[in-house]
């Protein structure tokens, strides 16, 4: 009897930052070869293309933020009748910052395989050049637009003690950086990577009232990564009033089933206090 066609998948496919030279050879394989690719922008990917010396032999089709629902389930068909479907945006990972999320969600509702072909990543480029604590990061991608949305948002990120990275237009740099400093404070750590891997790539290592100076002191140009170093650690140990506050969200999580010891962990950790000195003030705290 004559063997079943291989079931299709769905490839997320990371695409250069800047220089096409990084394109692993597994993209430039899958671009050449897949059934279908679903670029963000088709423009762009037939300059990747063309700087790979590489010809689409598949069907090429728009896969934008404004589309992306509907293009969803057009390709998760595609992949059930057994094409493979590669996504990628203009650069670094497909749903990171990128459309992608949606087609993943849907192809694993529908049982289609999905898989990835690594490759540069701005977010991780841009913390290793930064010079601050790698051992622990989060990625906040960009902020919000709205100048107060920004300023919530950055105010309640002024006690996280990672490393924090952002994305940026570079019209927008200098307001965030203003915001970065009314929540952070200026002598805050952080650094500015623009143009990453490309011929004007620049990195600022800076506090940030230094770095807000620059950016307002010219026209930023090109794309920009922030990197933003995390709380500093405590000095002292807290006031009463602090420990209380730490005491009653111990207790808050715990009324909600957490373990004593895992919710002492938890925000002793965040807060920056020692884990004993939580626990004893916990259990021999009176309630109110």
């Amino acid at each position: 009897m004559p063997s079943q066609a291989p079931p299709g998948r769905l490839v997320l496919a990371a695409t250069p930052i800047g220089d096409p030279l990084d394109a692993p050879p597994r993209l430039v394989s899958l671009l050449a070869e897949a059934d279908v690719v679903a670029a963000e922008d088709t423009r762009r990917l037939r300059r990747l293309t063309s700087a790979l010396g590489i010809t689409t032999s598949g069907r090429v089709v728009s896969y934008h933020e404004h589309n992306e629902t509907a293009r969803a389930a057009e390709l998760v068909e595609a992949a059930a009748g057994g094409a493979v479907v590669a996504v990628v945006t203009d650069a670094g990972m497909p749903s990171v910052s990128d459309p992608g999320l949606r087609v993943v969600r849907a192809a694993a509702d529908a049982g289609i395989p999905v898989t990835v072909v690594p490759g540069p990543s701005a977010v991780l480029t841009a913390l290793a050049l930064s010079g601050l604590a790698t051992d622990r990061f989060c990625f906040e991608g960009f902020p919000p637009r709205k100048p107060g949305e920004r300023r919530r948002l950055l105010a309640s990120l002024a006690d996280e003690p990672r490393t924090m990275i952002f994305f940026e237009a570079p019209h927008r740099l200098a307001a965030t950086l203003a915001d970065l400093v009314e929540a952070f404070g200026g002598d805050r750590p952080g650094a500015c990577c623009r143009e990453l891997t490309k011929t004007y790539e620049e990195v600022l290592r800076r506090p940030l009232a230094d770095l807000l100076s620059w950016a307002t002191a010219q026209e930023v140009l090109g794309e920009v990564t922030l990197v933003i170093a995390g709380r500093p650690p405590r000095s002292g140990p807290p006031d009463a009033a602090e420990l209380a506050g730490l005491v009653a969200e111990v207790r808050r999580r715990v009324a909600t089933g957490e373990r004593l010891k895992i919710a002492v962990t938890a925000v002793a950790t965040e807060a920056g206090v020692p884990k004993r000195l939580l626990y004893d003030a916990a259990t021999h705290s009176p309630r109110s």
